[in-house]
């Protein structure tokens, strides 16, 4: 079936961050995480303790190097690897692990700087929380945005505090929406988990419909797995965490991809934890499986991102 999708040039009938960076960059660009040793204000008790329930120690880091070795350290392990899957692309240095935003701006320049003269980097990607965004590290966001292409990376994971608060967020819609206001101007991508505890297809649905009237440059819609350690994996055991089948959470995301506008930046469709800390579901270890039937469930459908926008 033809596809209908403009922005693509492949089968998929959504805004893919390959396309988008071969696009912007005219080659292919990756991220390359890494893991600067930051902690999270959900962790260090400013407004909790013991991190989101799902959240392993490394903090969403699990697949950066270890924080002891120095970012450009980190940076050539990670690209030895990525360089045996793509060979000749450009590459964007990632703070992926817990709160790459939490600490004076004195602190995090020259760590952003470091970044950006690693080999071959062509942008700077930072993930961190809304409600760490003091107003000097604001102004430091957007002056690294005059030097790079910048993104910086929001969890929402929900629009719902009943939900939030069940898993130990540490702050809510309206803290969400107030760091939002204060990015506004700059490349902003907003991370959702589907199937959170409590969660029905309508509150996820809710949570899509909001984030896409936000107009976020990107989104990246996470699959909720569960970890070895984790207080979700002790909820889990008791029967108190409902994990769907892949068939239930194709449907789901491809349901999304329908209401988010077709100028969003889709930079994630699944989820995938290290194969030695992984509970459930078994079927996320299939990543490549996962992505073909959300394909393949949108040409069934005759659907593309944006068709309900």
């Amino acid at each position: 079936m033809e596809n209908p999708f403009v922005n693509s040039n492949t089968n998929k009938r959504y805004y893919t961050f390959d396309y988008y960076g071969k696009k912007t960059f005219g080659c292919k660009v990756y991220k390359v995480p890494l893991d600067a040793g930051f902690t999270c204000p959900n962790i260090d008790g400013r407004c909790g303790i013991g991190g989101c329930t799902y959240c392993s120690g490394r903090g969403s880091g699990d697949f950066a190097p270890s924080s002891l070795l120095s970012i450009e350290e980190q940076y050539a392990i990670s690209r030895r690897q990525f360089e045996n899957k793509w060979q000749g692309g450009k590459c964007i240095p990632y703070f992926q692990a817990h709160t790459n935003t939490y600490a004076p701006a004195e602190v995090l320049r020259p760590l952003y700087e470091r970044a950006l003269a690693l080999p071959d980097a062509v942008g700077l990607d930072i993930a961190t929380r809304a409600d760490c965004l003091e107003d000097d590290v604001v102004e430091l966001l957007f002056e690294m945005a005059e030097k790079t292409h910048l993104t910086v990376e929001l969890g929402l994971q929900t629009i719902h505090d009943e939900t939030a608060r069940r898993i130990n967020r540490g702050h809510d819609f309206e803290s969400f929406l107030r760091g939002y206001e204060k990015l506004k101007g700059l490349n902003v991508v907003i991370h959702l988990i589907n199937y959170l505890p409590g969660e029905t297809h309508d509150m996820m649905m809710e949570s899509a419909k909001t984030v896409a009237s936000l107009r976020p440059h990107g989104v990246k819609l996470h699959l909720l797995y569960i970890m070895k350690g984790t207080a979700m994996e002790r909820e889990y055991r008791e029967g108190k965490v409902y994990i769907p089948t892949m068939e239930e959470y194709v449907k789901t995301v491809c349901d999304q991809l329908c209401v988010m506008p077709s100028d969003a930046v889709i930079g994630r469709l699944t989820g995938d934890a290290p194969l030695d800390t992984l509970v459930a579901p078994l079927w996320s270890r299939k990543k490549v499986v996962v992505l073909n039937e959300i394909d393949k469930e949108m040409v069934k459908r005759g659907s593309f991102q944006g068709q309900f926008v």
